[in-house]
């Protein structure tokens, strides 16, 4: 997936690029705070599993079109097994179970590690990704930053809160594990029969984990709940892959790298503004702090 298939045809302008690159900024930066909504009516796991059910659905039936633009192989069964566990149901399960203890604002702030924890799992698993002195100083002051939310954010919280914290960093971490394995294992492998393949997988494993643990009695299936599930499902899923995809045929990664730096900063602002979650100068402090050591990791 590192290698988009080439594309055939003049690209975008650099003005589509642009709105297409704000336009990910935006839906990405608003799961946080839709998924800590939906939350409200809807047992944890069940409601990720539905979004990803939703999401499989679309993928199923427009991954064949999407294919024959894009070109490229089917998956190997255990590619698409491999991000479906690690890429979304572990990781997702992951973040839907924390925001249900720790504001929205501050779980993607901590989530933002997720491009440090790929370029080090890179630097030791891929040919030609070696870390340079500047970078693994990015890597440590981005967990400097991690250090500083634990110590102030999530302490002030309670101990839930510290030991949701933890957890969570399981979260990017298992991301960067299946990206790393896409990358070496994927370059000529089709994006949309991936992601419909792994989306049926993170279904699957979802649902065989939320039905035996939660009681979908306590459901609530009021429109918020409902619009949170279509929303997360059929924009922040399979809208904004599909663009993200799209622009990965035209656009360098590093270009695009420009969403690690935005989406945490809004995020915030939103959990802020909609769902009045604190925002305290220490919050302020570790984020930025996160934001320099991606720029300082992601810097070639």
């Amino acid at each position: 997936m590192d290698r988009p298939a080439t594309p055939v045809g003049p690209g975008p302008s650099p003005l589509i690029v642009v709105l297409g690159v704000v336009l990910l900024c935006a839906i990405w930066s608003s799961t946080w705070i839709v998924i800590k909504t939906g939350l409200r009516d809807l047992p944890v796991l069940s409601s990720a599993a539905a979004r990803f059910s939703v999401a499989a659905l679309a993928f199923v039936l427009i991954a064949p079109l999407l294919h024959r633009r894009e070109g490229g192989h089917a998956p190997p069964r255990w590619l698409s097994l491999t991000m479906g566990m690690c890429n979304f149901a572990i990781s997702y399960a992951i973040v839907y179970t924390v925001e249900s203890v720790i504001p929205s604002g501050l779980t993607s702030v901590l989530w933002a590690v997720f491009p440090m924890m790929t370029a080090v799992l890179a630097h030791v698993w891929l040919p030609g990704e070696r870390l340079r002195a500047r970078q693994w100083l990015g890597f440590a002051v981005g967990f400097g930053g991690v250090a500083v939310l634990f110590l102030t954010d999530l302490r002030s919280i309670g101990p839930s809160a510290l030991a949701a914290g933890g957890l969570l960093l399981l979260s990017p971490l298992s991301s960067a594990v299946g990206q790393v394995v896409l990358k070496r294992h994927g370059p000529n492998t089709s994006a949309s029969l991936l992601n419909r393949n792994g989306m049926v997988v993170a279904a699957v494993a979802l649902w065989l984990v939320a039905l035996p643990l939660e009681r979908q009695s306590t459901a609530v299936l009021s429109t918020t709940a409902v619009g949170s599930v279509v929303y997360l499902a059929l924009v922040a899923t399979v809208l904004s892959f599909g663009v993200y995809y799209w622009l990965l045929r035209y656009v360098s990664a590093s270009r695009l790298s420009l969403i690690a730096y935005v989406t945490p900063a809004i995020a915030l602002w939103l959990g802020w503004a909609v769902g009045n979650e604190p925002l305290a100068g220490s919050t302020l402090a570790g984020s930025a702090l996160i934001l320099l050591g991606i720029a300082l990791a992601l810097r070639r």
